[in-house]
């Protein structure tokens, strides 16, 4: 059994800069847009809450429900710590008492999604308890890491990431998978390892951090040495032998947690730093581009660099498809950054951030689709300036259809579903560099999810952002509200306007479903006597 280090927490850099007093005028303009993301929580809430009660999601245009993590109250759950977080002490009141008597004995219907029941109920769960102190909750998070840890337990302890409970109870074989996604087996360690240091109960610390050890272990083995394939193979514990890398879909929560696990446990563990540093040296000498863009704006978007063999030389080829998604790198690597005292890392984050708002603004109602292409520049990032001005040429003989915005070769998936993580790195790029212009670009981006997304319930994902009626603008709206558009959209919203020590960044670490855990910091006892 492994257990948790001893000692005590090192002092970390700095991650937060403080703003300036604020000019009266300006506090206003912000508490007002503060509250006005509140009133939207607020509706949305409030329909849940008569519409869905106990049921996964709300279905925001008709009013129905469904059950798509298990049936215990997805919405419910992830929306605790934004309920205190907003100071809506009497709808949190009434919501720990229901999430208190969810029966997580009670089987789903389908396999038992391991990775969103992490992120989502355990993460929300500790966060919660984090905030209030309330040991209900406790409870109920280590309720969740019990049913969690039974995925955990094959020959090798690898966990498997679809657990059927209905099988298990028949005592049919239990073993991980042959392919399994990288975020999905790596995104642990915050969640496992807080529930750990709460309970005094090394096991979960344990059950993440085998993970860690065999990734730590065959970082420099892969094909893209210091990073990790998109699939890995969880039974042979081969984690080196795939082509296909990037830090978006499908790997993004293990990278984002390489820096906050390393926050989380102050500094205890080295390793996550250790593989921190490598996997970013990597993915900037390769995955992130600069795209030409009508503009000449110098931003930066992240790819998926595929590898390949042509003799003895090894090929780096680069698909410059922006996604949604990835947008959380611009936060991670400012983050990182500041912790590991990077400040290159810095820089690169900033400027993968102004990439997701560059194709906000950029999008017919304001809003980026799940993932798009660009042409990338003839250099990639270096520490000079590369020159990339835009050729019409160029961008004419990439784009795969007519009628596409300059600066943009394709749209393969025009949706978006309520996504936070765009506004998810502005509001951290904020709190660390306190760039001036930030909350006003935070504010557009509301007011444009806001107006085409909002329903007489709450709001819902869109179909196309592309294909709209120019008379309302009015994008087509499918009946789906996930329930990350209260635990993370919404929430980064809020504290994208509201004051700088309401959860700082010094103080916590946000999992990937935004439920922040506290981080370890040294004892200030007796240090000022």
């Amino acid at each position: 059994m492994r257990q948790f280090p001893q000692g005590s927490p090192q002092w970390l850099p700095k991650v937060q800069k403080f703003i300036e007093t604020e000019p009266a005028a300006e506090r206003q303009v912000r508490l007002e847009r503060r509250d006005a993301v509140k009133k939207v929580f607020q509706r949305c809430w409030n329909s849940y809450r008569k519409h869905a009660w106990m049921s996964d999601e709300i279905m925001p245009i008709s009013g129905g429900k469904r059950d798509v993590f298990g049936g215990w109250g997805a919405t419910l759950v992830d929306s605790l710590d934004t309920l205190w977080i907003m100071d809506l002490k009497d709808e949190f009141k009434e919501a720990v008492e229901a999430a208190s008597k969810i029966d997580f004995s009670k089987a789903p219907g389908d396999k038992v999604n391991v990775f969103e029941t992490n992120i989502r109920y355990l993460g929300g769960f500790l966060a919660a308890y984090d905030l209030s102190g309330d040991r209900r909750l406790l409870r109920k998070a280590t309720e969740v890491g019990e049913m969690l840890y039974v995925a955990f337990d094959t020959p090798n302890r690898m966990p498997m990431t679809r657990w059927d409970a209905v099988d298990a109870s028949k005592n049919k074989p239990q073993e991980a998978d042959e392919s399994v996604l990288l975020a999905e087996i790596g995104t642990f360690a915050l969640e496992f390892t807080r529930l750990s240091l709460l309970t005094k109960d090394p096991k979960w610390f344990d059950a993440a951090h085998r993970i860690t050890e065999l990734l730590h272990k065959q970082q420099d083995t892969t094909r893209f040495p210091g990073m990790w394939p998109v699939i890995v193979n969880a039974r042979t514990t081969e984690f080196n032998l795939h082509n296909d890398f990037t830090i978006g879909a499908m790997a993004d929560s293990w990278y984002e947690y390489l820096p906050k696990a390393h926050a989380l446990v102050g500094g205890l563990l080295p390793q996550y730093r250790e593989m921190y540093e490598k996997a970013m040296e990597a993915v900037i000498k390769r995955n992130v581009f600069r795209p030409m863009l009508p503009d000449n704006a110098d931003v930066l978007v992240s790819g998926l660099v595929s590898v390949s063999r042509s003799g003895d030389d090894t090929v780096y080829s680069l698909k410059p498809e922006g996604q949604h998604l990835v947008c959380f790198a611009g936060g991670m690597l400012a983050l990182g950054g500041k912790l590991v005292e990077n400040q290159t890392h810095v820089s690169v984050g900033e400027k993968l951030m102004d990439g997701c708002i560059w194709t906000y603004s950029h999008m017919p109602v304001g809003i980026m689709p799940e993932t798009f292409t660009m042409l990338p520049c003839p250099l990639t990032i270096s520490p000079e300036k590369p020159e990339c001005t835009f050729s019409e040429t160029k961008w004419k003989n990439a784009i795969k259809k007519k009628h596409i915005s300059k600066g943009f070769t394709s749209l393969p998936d025009t949706r978006y579903i309520l996504r936070p993580e765009a506004i998810e790195s502005v509001f951290i790029l904020y709190r660390t560099t306190g760039r001036k212009d930030l909350p006003e670009k935070a504010w557009k981006m509301f007011e444009a999810i806001e107006k085409n997304t909002k329903t007489e319930l709450a709001n819902a994902a869109l179909s196309d952002i592309t294909r709209y009626d120019p008379e309302n603008e009015d994008p087509e709206k499918t009946d789906s509200m996930e329930s990350f558009w209260l635990g993370e959209t919404l929430k980064y919203f809020y504290l994208m306007f509201s004051e700088p020590d309401l959860i700082s960044l010094d103080e916590w670490v946000f999992n990937t479903e935004a439920h922040p855990l506290r981080r370890l910091v040294p004892d200030l006892k007796g240090l000022f006597d």
